[in-house]
C-alpha cells in the first residue's frame, strides 16, 4: 500500500516575475510530522500557500501530487475538499458569520453533506473545551474581536473539526504566550494520527514539545538545503541558521 500523502517535485514558484521557490522537492507520508524552518523571506509561507492553491503564486515548473493525483492546477476550494488545510499567520476577521456556522458550512463542503446539528454541536463543544476556549465564542463572528491567541486557537479548532488529511500550520504559534502554545501543541497532537500528516512552519521549539517530529527541513534561498530529525530544530533555535554554514566549513 502506498502511504505517500504529498509529493512536491522540483517546484518553482514566482510572484510578479520574481522567483521565490527555486526547485523544492519534498515528500510527506501519512502518519508523519514535518517541520519547516528557515530565515525570514526564504519562501516558507510561499511554499504552503502554493500547496494550498493560492492564486497569487505562479507555478512555473514542477508538480504537486496529493495521494498520487496531480493537483498542480487545482483551485484552492478543490484542494480543501480533497483534504488540505492551511492555518494562517494572521487569520482574517469575517463579520456576519459565526464561528459555529462557518465550521458547519466548511465541514459540509468537505464531506459533501451537511453535518447533523446535535452531533456537530456536541463535538464543537468538546473540542472548544479541549482548547480552553470560551463556548460563547461559537456564536461570535469569526475572529471579530478575538485576541491573537483566540484567533490561533480558532484555527486549531477548525483543524480538529474538519479532520483534513494534510495540515499546513504557518507559524500558528506566533505571538502566543507559553500556555497558549502548549494548548495549540496539544490540539495538534490530538488531531494527528497515522492517516494524516502535518507540516509546521515555526521559529520556536515550544510548539514542537510533546510532538513526535519525523523530519525538520531548512529552506534557504528557495530550496530545501538540509533535512534532519527533531534535534536539528533545537540546534537551529540555539545557534541560528549560521550553524549550517559553520558545519559545512568544518
Amino acid at each position: 500500500m502506498n502511504h505517500t500523502l504529498l509529493e512536491i517535485q522540483d517546484l518553482h514558484v514566482s510572484v510578479e516575475d520574481r522567483e521565490i521557490l527555486k526547485g523544492v522537492d519534498l515528500t510527506i507520508h501519512k502518519g508523519e510530522i514535518h517541520v519547516l524552518m528557515g530565515p525570514n523571506g526564504t519562501g516558507k509561507s510561499t511554499l504552503v500557500s502554493t500547496v494550498m492553491g493560492d492564486p497569487r503564486f505562479e507555478i512555473t515548473e514542477g508538480r504537486i501530487l496529493l495521494e498520487g493525483n496531480d493537483i498542480t492546477e487545482e483551485k484552492a476550494d478543490v484542494r480543501a475538499r480533497k483534504g488540505i488545510f492551511l492555518s494562517f499567520q494572521s487569520p482574517e476577521e469575517i463579520p456576519g458569520i459565526t464561528l459555529e456556522n462557518f465550521l458547519r458550512t466548511a465541514k459540509g463542503a468537505v464531506e459533501g453533506r451537511a453535518p447533523r446539528v446535535l452531533a456537530f454541536q456536541k463535538d464543537l463543544k468538546t473540542q472548544m473545551k479541549n482548547l480552553d476556549m470560551d463556548p460563547d465564542y461559537a456564536q461570535r463572528y469569526l475572529n471579530v474581536g478575538f485576541s491573537g491567541g483566540e484567533k490561533k486557537k480558532a484555527e486549531i479548532l477548525q483543524l480538529m473539526m474538519l479532520q483534513p488529511k494534510l495540515a499546513l500550520l504557518d507559524e500558528t504559534d506566533s505571538g502566543l504566550d507559553v500556555d497558549a502554545v502548549k494548548t495549540v501543541s496539544n490540539g495538534v497532537k490530538t488531531y494527528h494520527n497515522n492517516k494524516n500528516a502535518v507540516l509546521i512552519i515555526t521559529h520556536s521549539a515550544k510548539i514542537l514539545e510533546g510532538l513526535d517530529i519525523d523530519y525538520v527541513h531548512v529552506l534557504e534561498n528557495g530550496k530545501i538545503v538540509q533535512t534532519g530529525g527533531k534535534e536539528l530544530a533545537a540546534e537551529i533555535i540555539e545557534g541560528g541558521f549560521g550553524i549550517r554554514e559553520k558545519e559545512a566549513v568544518v
